[in-house]
């Protein structure tokens, strides 16, 4: 990855590409597909301060294959590559492999 670093409790995601074709085979051009609501966590930040001040740690983690709400993040262009800056509360889960 680049020399981004997310701040507080965001986290940096690349999409995962999904299947192009239905199962009876039919090819779903790229207008018509959704985007994909699975993806890797490349970065995360160090986490949110609680109300005694403390950072409490993010429970997701470099390398983690998660699920995020459809709308979730905010995409952006990091070194000519297209990723996903999102709090840890967008993401509904990490799973497991």
């Amino acid at each position: 990855m680049t020399k981004f670093r997310p701040l507080h409790d965001r986290v940096v995601v690349r999409r995962l590409t999904s299947e192009e074709k239905t199962v009876g085979g039919i090819i779903i051009p790229d207008t018509a597909k959704e985007k994909p609501m699975e993806g890797e966590v490349v970065a995360v930040g160090p986490g949110a301060r609680n109300e005694q001040g403390q950072i409490v740690a993010l429970d997701v983690k470099a390398g983690d294959r998660v699920l995020f709400g459809k709308w979730s993040g905010t995409e952006v262009k990091i070194e000519s590559e297209e990723l996903l800056i999102m709090k840890e509360s967008d993401i509904m889960g990490v799973i497991a492999s």
